[in-house]
């Protein structure tokens, strides 16, 4: 596979043109950001860990039914992937109340819910990324509510299979933030599944493995992700 010009530069992968047209390679990189890039700096290795472990998730969740963007691991940072058309919503699903939830709405931290809540943000920087409902994202065009419907079942369907992945490895999932595209007419998770994307909390301790510690300078972060990383048995 034939790697050309780069197509898109993100804050934590960088995007190449094939010569397939649907087909694109992605380039994690070690940068790292937060609070919509006011904050920056570098974890070391971060784009092998998030590039290997986000291949072994998806293709657990391809097993469990929900199909993703993926074609191949190229290298430790590099994969190619289905040229997807990207939904503009970040979705997030929560288990447990963490993060801006816990500020939003006044629930102490580490405190679990009844059943997974679901959340979408507006995917755009200049605006920080609001939170808006499925009807404001249909109002906008962003999304049919068929395509809503399915982003919501696929959303929900990750959430099991991860609980279950990262709990036999004495870890638990708070929450997490996925994207989707739409490819050919259908739609596929894309975009990663790692600690930049997911909040992971030590079952026994709830001492934070992702990218918390980068956000509110907890220290170890590299430690961390490396930590996860051979808890899933990929290091």
């Amino acid at each position: 596979m034939e790697k050309k010009e780069q197509l898109y530069e993100g804050k934590a992968k960088k995007v190449f043109a094939t010569e397939d047209p649907d087909v694109v390679i992605v380039d994690y990189k070690d940068d790292a950001t937060a609070f919509n890039g006011e904050k920056k700096g570098t974890i070391v290795g971060k784009g092998v860990i998030n590039n290997r472990m986000t291949n072994h998730v998806f293709k657990l969740l391809e097993k469990e039914g929900v199909p993703t963007h993926l074609i191949e691991e190229l290298s430790d940072r590099e994969t190619a992937v289905k040229k997807v058309d990207i939904v503009p919503l970040e979705v997030i699903i929560r288990n447990v109340a963490a993060g801006s939830f816990s500020k939003r709405l006044g629930v102490e931290e580490g405190t679990p819910f009844k059943e997974p809540t679901i959340e979408f943000s507006y995917k755009n920087d200049d605006l920080g990324d609001p939170l808006i409902n499925s009807y404001f994202a249909v109002a906008l065009g962003l999304a049919t509510w068929e395509e809503i419907d399915t982003i919501k079942k696929y959303a929900f369907q990750v959430n099991e299979v991860l609980k279950a992945y990262f709990l036999q490895a004495d870890i638990k999932l708070i929450d997490f933030k996925i994207e989707f595209g739409r490819f050919h007419g259908k739609i596929l998770l894309a975009d990663e599944i790692s600690p930049d994307t997911c909040r992971l909390w030590d079952v026994h301790t709830n001492e934070k493995l992702d990218k918390d510690r980068f956000r509110r300078d907890l220290g170890n972060v590299e430690e961390a992700y490396n930590e996860v990383f051979k808890r899933l048995g990929l290091a």
